[in-house]
């Protein structure tokens, strides 16, 4: 029986590719550099976070943890991820975001939605509210796999216990550490294979069908 849940957030619980990108498109900007840079193991997590609010704050010197969650508020759900966490819950698994996106959209659809957990990424911040630059890195983009294995510990679930759920390569740490891997939307030929199951719709109540088999 499944007891725990692991869902992804950029591109499978929330209709954007990705919670940082939308904040650049928000500035009609973008960090090709430094994921350029994080890709090549030029920069770590903190620092690739620290390129992203230096690009933000060129066009907003004074941004407030505020301006990012009414940026953010205009990010969409996936469609069916209330139906998947309802019937989830129902089934009796607890549900967990596991995010490299940002916290702030993170824990917003977690209330949305009712999710027990979220881990995710976010910023320091001054007194009045405004970004001091630097990150706090909960779950690091390469990292899924630890986080998920720490979080298993904590609620005493194991990996035979566990299902998750992503779209991109750096969720298939999550695969390997849950008895089932269900592959949303997948973005490339690395994470089909990882998974156990696909779902080519865009609908993540389809996911839910798959794991009722392992209730």
């Amino acid at each position: 029986m499944l007891k725990l849940v692991a869902i992804d957030m950029d591109g499978t619980l929330v209709d954007v590719e990705s919670s940082w990108a939308a904040v650049h498109h928000h500035f009609h900007d973008h960090n090709a550099d430094g994921l350029r840079d994080f890709l090549a193991g030029k920069i770590d997590d903190h620092e690739f976070i620290r390129t992203d609010v230096e690009i933000w704050r060129r066009h907003a010197p004074d941004l407030t943890v505020d301006d990012l969650e009414t940026i953010l508020d205009g990010v969409p759900l996936m469609p069916g991820a209330r139906a998947l966490v309802d019937g989830l819950h129902a089934a009796g698994a607890r549900t967990a975001i596991l995010s490299g996106g940002i916290d702030l959209l993170a824990h917003r659809v977690g209330r949305e939605l009712g999710i027990d957990l979220v881990l995710a990424n976010g910023f320091r911040v001054r007194a009045d509210g405004t970004l001091t630059g630097e990150g706090i890195v909960r779950v690091p983009i390469n990292g899924k796999e630890k986080v998920l294995e720490g979080l298993q510990h904590q609620l005493g679930v194991t990996p035979a216990e566990t299902a998750s759920i992503g779209n991109s390569e750096i969720d298939v740490g999550m695969f390997r550490r849950s008895r089932v891997g269900v592959a949303f939307l997948p973005e490339d030929e690395a994470v089909r294979r990882a998974a156990t199951h696909l779902v080519l719709e865009k609908d993540l109540a389809r996911a839910l069908v798959l794991l009722e088999d392992f209730r």
